[in-house]
């Protein structure tokens, strides 16, 4: 009687070993056409012929991946399209991307310093960084110096012979401050310092720092370029091939590699990038003068309102890119915070920012509670403060959201 399990209804000899799938091909199959869509590479090591083919990659004289820590395809389409954007030289190559903003950041400190050396900081770093410089460089025999970035006579002042790096954001999170960029960048400059901007808040369409005379350019790309809260990635870009490798090789050794499903992400969200961020940037400038007449509202901080504490500074910073995020202080303390959260229940309150859809942000909760509360107003952090970042929806259904939420939270 046949086996029942045999798909041919005949049994198998005794013995005999069940069919066995071939041997991995070398090549996928061919095709005269190319996808439009970049494919996703999830393969951790790629193959290569033989130990000459492999050792010709890694010295350089064939193109090609090896093991995926320490880069992938996906990773390189997405880095090509980012030093695009931000002019890198081409001979310092696309940049490295990371799994984090943080990792961007971590990788360049890594890559390019060493115990002894000095870091000036602004003091309106992005929560994590700022603890970085606190409290993880000093381990690593690092000093660090955090100054008004406002103020570029303050960076000035701070340099010291053994200063080696300046580390500024165009636009502060979540203070909503500009720095001094002319000036910070001539201070560098002169204290023959490395100057790297976090230009996360401002985009390559807010600001362009190594046309305007840095030598690093970082991202989060989590946030803004890729758009949809989706994919975790960061991005380093470079003057010169000697930084640029220093960057890449402390990624690879620390780990930093971004997935390549992530990167497929957020070249993704790439593509509809300048749509999205002129429409939440036109979005912005309509919540601002909605927040600043409502009585509930203490201040707003958005570079596009007169009142801006360096509004004179923003036209030759910026130019006429007042950018996507604003802050406000609202009146009253934590009740009126909770009451205004949980009533604005239709925008999301998550500690993000970039995303499609406008999100709110309590710093002194989220993103700056590593600092106790004195530190927090000394930068105007109170408990009222609140981020926003502004998506792509109709301006009058976010702006009636966030009205009604204060008018209730406020009553």
């Amino acid at each position: 009687m046949p086996d029942s399990n045999d798909p041919k209804g005949e049994a198998q000899p005794e013995g005999a070993r069940p069919p066995q799938p071939p041997l991995r091909p070398r090549a996928l199959p061919a095709s005269a056409a190319t996808p439009l869509v970049t494919p996703i590479f999830p393969s951790v090591v790629y193959r290569s012929v033989d130990a000459d083919e492999m050792d010709a990659q890694y010295e350089g004289r064939l193109p090609g991946y090896t093991y995926s820590r320490e880069g992938h395809v996906n990773a390189t389409v997405l880095a090509r399209r980012l030093a695009a954007m931000e002019g890198v030289p081409e001979a310092a190559g696309p940049g490295v991307v990371t799994g984090s903003g943080m990792g961007a950041v971590a990788a360049v400190l890594l890559g390019l310093l060493q115990a002894g050396d000095h870091v000036v900081a602004s003091d309106q770093l992005y929560g994590r960084t700022l603890r970085l410089m606190a409290r993880e460089l000093p381990r690593l025999g690092i000093a660090t110096s955090l100054v008004d970035a406002t103020d570029a006579a303050a960076v000035a002042a701070a340099m010291r012979p053994e200063t080696r790096m300046v580390l500024v954001e165009v636009v502060s999170n979540p203070t909503i401050r500009v720095a001094d960029m002319p000036g910070i960048v001539a201070a560098a400059r002169a204290a023959g310092a490395v100057l790297v901007v976090d230009n996360t808040f401002t985009t390559p369409f807010g600001y362009a720092p190594l046309a305007e005379g840095a030598q690093v350019v970082l991202h989060s790309v989590t946030k803004l370029l890729a758009g949809h809260s989706d994919a975790m990635l960061g991005w380093v870009g470079t003057d010169t091939p000697e930084r640029a490798q220093a960057v890449r090789e402390a990624a690879e050794t620390w780990g930093f590699t971004g997935s390549p499903f992530d990167c497929w992400l957020a070249e993704r969200g790439l593509a509809s990038f300048p749509l999205r961020h002129a429409r939440a940037s036109a979005n912005a400038a309509v919540l601002a003068d909605r927040l600043a007449a409502e009585p509930s509202v203490e201040a707003v901080l958005y570079p596009g309102r007169p009142e801006h504490p360096d509004h004179n500074r923003v036209a030759r910073v910026l130019g006429e890119t007042h950018g996507t995020m604003l802050s406000f202080r609202m009146r009253g303390g934590r009740a009126e915070v909770n009451r205004f959260l949980r009533a604005a229940e239709a925008l999301p309150f998550a500690p993000t920012l970039g995303d499609v859809a406008t999100t709110l942000s309590h710093p002194a909760s989220s993103s700056h509670r590593a600092l106790d509360e004195a530190a927090r107003a000394a930068l105007g952090i109170t408990e009222g403060f609140i981020r926003v970042s502004v998506g792509v929806e109709e301006p009058q259904a976010v702006g009636d959201a966030l009205i009604g939420a204060l008018r209730e939270a406020t009553a």
